[in-house]
């Protein structure tokens, strides 16, 4: 059930890296009306929960850039933000070596007991490290399909 599961974080990072790389960065910052993020954050988030949810509900450090969680992180927008961004590119970077750390850290440890419970924003309550990898694949869709509504609203 590992590789199973290691499988499918490789398919749902595939369709992120595929979408990533057809987004001209001219158009990654523009924020559309209705929306508080663009898709530069989007992706940028995307790594951040999947550190978050790999990594820290375990108590590991983050092995990102420090600017990633004060630019991506849960609650921030880009109209905060203070500083450039990192590119598109610099972004993909980041996503595809972060999935083989990953590749690297999980084996084993799915049944892994997290040492205090993660909760969603929606209560929702996660007790295992397989519990919270599995829910970073639903998160990592929910972003992606917030980048294809910007994406559509900025080419029309």
């Amino acid at each position: 059930m590992e590789q199973t599961i290691l499988h499918h974080m490789d398919t749902v990072r595939e369709i992120t890296m595929r979408s990533i790389e057809k987004i001209p960065e001219e158009i990654a910052d523009v924020v559309p009306e209705g929306f508080n993020n663009n898709i530069r954050w989007n992706f940028g988030h995307i790594a951040v929960v999947q550190e978050r949810l790999v990594y820290h509900v375990l108590g590991e450090k983050l092995n990102l850039p420090n600017e990633y969680v004060e630019l991506f992180g849960p609650g921030t927008r880009p109209a905060d933000w203070k500083e450039t961004p990192p590119s598109l590119e610099e972004i993909s970077t980041i996503l595809t070596e972060q999935i083989a750390r990953i590749k690297e850290f999980v084996p084993g440890r799915l049944s892994e007991k997290l040492p205090t419970p993660f909760q969603n924003r929606m209560g929702i309550s996660f007790y295992t490290l397989g519990e919270t990898l599995l829910f970073s694949f639903y998160h990592e869709a929910m972003h992606m399909e917030t980048i294809k509504r910007i994406y559509k609203i900025i080419s029309n």
